[in-house]
């Protein structure tokens, strides 16, 4: 019981389900009398709730007289939320006579009720004083601990709760309600929930909340009280709770069952009887009075029976409890010192060292991210993936052209080989026939010579695809920037994060130096992008010349075998609907594919007329011809000038978009990346000295910047507290464990 009452002090209750007894009742159940009966003495009775805060009591028979010592244990603030240490406030002196005790409880209470006031303040108020107090706290978690040295005593610790009210505040009400499920709710406690055997068992408040936490009566006792207040007519009454005594309800049965006692009236009360009278009148009652005097088990009436059970229930718990008590607490205390350690450690280094080390070390993280050799590649490869996306989409502003007067009934011409169709076509772009074409020509004619082509009208039709960049472009650099915060602000959490100051103040600097390279680095793809707008210019004029001829020899062939390229009319689900055609016709298959197998099953000259013609041209001397050059022997078209047209505006888009698609990844990079890689170390190093130099103390300021987060120095303030609170609590447990 001992050892109970010292890890209660503790606050070991708080943290683990210490063994103990709760008597929990309704006003009117008998509990004050109860509790006046088991303990030896007298608690207040006013009307009313009189009782706000729990009540332990530890009672002692190893003494030669009476006395008792009251504490005042605070483990809650004034909020009701737990206290990282409790406190333990010896609460006036040792009491020797039994009458001072009832005042000096109503004192501890107040006392507890306001905390903000000194409980040596309340030392001194009488009774009337007290009741004219207007309390702080309506109500309190906070315990008044009560001691009894008693040698008639039997040894027992039991927590007396508020009786539980219906005809209050609702707020009192529910609060009164919470602290018990707060306390019966707990494994290892004994229930003792008082009934009144005036009023039915169902109507009984508390044996609800019993049953709510233990359902099948396993650690709930039933204390039946006021027995003679049913009257001699009242023979059903009476014959169920025999029934309910003796075990035999079916509807109320408990593993520990129920105990009936008779305790004094108002009148004996004022008598001050002495407890072995008011013992040996309650024996006198149960062996005279029918139907109690009939039943066998006598064990079950009066209080020194139903004491002397509970007393021997309550240490067979501890004894069962205690190995798991210590399991559980070597739990707790493995958690806390894990967290303990997975807090950082204060700060050891000088302020300055602090700040400036972890400048450097995010400045070089960062450019190592930048330059791709970190370990984490997320940046380098997150980019190149928007920039493989915006190469598809600027590949998808190809020009659409198709040599034909109709063109949407013929297929797209996506290469020169036939070979590809684009999947993902920019919307901006339209199909364009050779009308189309000549209709372009027209409109940018001037004052041209005739058979003279406008540079206008190619310089138009470049500029109907090269509009369509500027999208791609802002999209791949947004994806861009979403990936640089990103990693910046990773990075920022991982180098400045433990201080949230410092976190604060360079975390605004960086994203201030983020938006000014950022903004540069729009103007730079603006710039890149407008070089492609005028003048209409490339070195590369081979690669130009030789695309040039592919495109025309290519348009020329597709005009001299239209059929090939016409578009697929789709004739239902069986049909399949063929790609892009190659050189020979649909899906890029050969003329041998394209023609049916001969019934007869013979064999079928593999060889195309391309393949002929250029094996009967080298044997006449024209050796090293292509495919594409065949077109050359076509006759004049009526519309040479707009495949002309046509030819050089697609290979020059090749030129283009070769030059793009590397253009804006490497403009990217060095305008956002590399620039704020070179200027984030000189730009926050200056930024910090003309801080610190504005600052009444520079060393001051550099403390300020790296002083430690409130919530990780509270947090460890805390877990060295409950650190310290388990092993207090494993020594005292350990002790007793040696002890046995």
């Amino acid at each position: 019981m001992e050892m109970m009452a010292d890890l209660r002090s503790m606050g070991a209750d708080a943290l683990i389900a210490l063994p103990s007894v709760v008597v929990i009742g309704g006003q009117s159940a008998g509990k004050s009398s109860l509790v006046e009966a088991v303990s030896g003495i007298n608690v207040p009775r006013d009307s009313g709730t009189c009782t706000r805060c729990p009540m332990e009591c530890n009672m002692s028979s190893h003494t030669t007289s009476w006395s008792c010592t009251i504490t005042l244990r605070i483990g809650f603030d004034s909020n009701g939320l737990d206290l990282q240490k409790p406190t333990n406030v010896r609460f006036g002196q040792m009491i020797t006579d039994r009458s001072e005790f009832e005042v000096w409880l109503r004192r501890a209470q107040a006392a507890i009720l306001n905390p903000n006031v000194s409980s040596s303040t309340f030392h001194t108020k009488t009774i009337e004083e007290l009741k004219n107090i207007k309390n702080t706290l309506k109500f309190s978690r906070n315990v008044v601990c009560v001691s009894i040295e008693d040698p008639d005593a039997t040894d027992l610790s039991f927590y007396d709760l508020p009786g539980l009210i219906q005809n209050e505040e609702p707020e009192m009400v529910a609060l009164v309600k919470s602290l018990a499920e707060h306390y019966v709710e707990k494994k290892n406690t004994i229930i003792l929930t008082t009934i009144p055997m005036s009023d039915d068992m169902e109507n009984q408040q508390s044996m609800s909340l019993a049953r709510a936490a233990d359902p099948i009566g396993k650690r709930t006792i039933g204390v039946l009280t006021k027995p003679d207040t049913l009257g001699t007519g009242a023979i059903n009454q009476r014959r169920k709770w025999v029934e309910i005594i003796e075990g035999r309800s079916e509807e109320h049965t408990l593993r520990h069952g129920f105990y009936c006692v008779r305790l004094p009236d108002d009148s004996e009360r004022a008598q001050r009887l002495s407890r072995a009278e008011s013992q040996r009148r309650a024996a006198e009652y149960f062996d005279t009075t029918s139907p109690w005097k009939d039943v066998t088990d006598r064990h079950r009436f009066g209080i020194p029976g139903f004491v002397s059970d509970i007393s021997r229930l309550l240490i067979r718990l501890i004894e069962e409890t205690l190995p798991c008590l210590r399991e559980d607490v070597d739990t707790l205390l493995a958690k806390c010192t894990k967290d303990f350690d997975e807090l950082p450690p204060p700060l050891e280094n000088d302020p300055q060292i602090e700040v400036l080390g972890r400048l450097n070390a995010f400045c070089d993280d960062f450019r190592s991210f930048v330059n791709g050799s970190h370990a984490d590649k997320s940046l380098a490869q997150r980019n190149r993936a928007f920039y493989a996306i915006f190469k598809r989409d600027i590949r998808g502003t190809a020009p659409d052209y198709r040599p034909f007067n109709e063109p949407q009934d013929y297929v797209p011409l996506d290469d020169t080989e036939g070979n590809m169709t684009l999947t993902e076509r920019d919307p901006g772009v339209k199909a364009m026939g050779i009308y189309d074409i000549r209709k372009a020509i027209q409109e940018a004619i001037g004052w041209e010579l005739p058979n003279n082509v406008p540079y206008q009208a190619k310089a138009n039709l470049i500029a109907q695809f090269t509009k369509l960049w500027v999208a791609p472009s802002e999209r791949c650099l947004a994806g861009v920037n979403n990936v640089l915060d990103q990693v910046v602000d990773a990075l920022i959490s991982t180098h400045f994060g433990r201080f949230k100051v410092l976190e604060e103040y360079f975390g605004n600097l960086i994203r201030i130096q983020v938006d000014i390279c950022r903004a540069r680095a729009k103007n730079a793809v603006k710039t890149a992008l407008d070089l492609e707008t005028i003048p209409h210019y490339t070195q590369n004029t081979h690669y130009l010349q030789t695309l040039r001829e592919k495109w025309l020899a290519h348009y020329k062939t597709v005009r001299s075998r239209p059929f090939l390229y016409r578009a697929p009319i789709y004739q239902g689900p069986m049909t399949p609907r063929p790609a892009s055609p190659g050189p020979c016709g649909f899906n890029g298959i050969s003329d041998v594919e394209c023609d049916p197998l001969p019934a007869s099953g013979r064999k079928v000259n593999l060889e195309t007329p391309e393949a002929k013609a250029l094996r009967a041209l080298a044997e006449a001397g024209y050796a090293g011809l292509q495919v594409s050059d065949l077109a050359r022997l076509l006759p004049p078209d009526s519309f040479e000038e707009e495949l002309v047209v046509m030819a050089d505006v697609r290979a020059y888009y090749h030129v283009a978009y070769k030059r793009i698609i590397d253009h804006i990844p490497f403009t990217i990079e060095h305008a956002l990346h590399h620039a704020l890689a070179n200027q984030l170390s000189q730009s926050l190093l200056m930024n910090l000295l003309t801080d610190a130099a504005s600052a009444p103390n520079f060393s001051e300021r550099m403390k300020e910047l790296v002083s430690e987060d409130a919530s990780i120095a509270q947090k460890r303030l805390m877990l060295t507290t409950r650190k310290e609170r388990l092993l207090n609590i494993r020594r005292r447990l350990m002790t007793f464990s040696n002890i046995i």
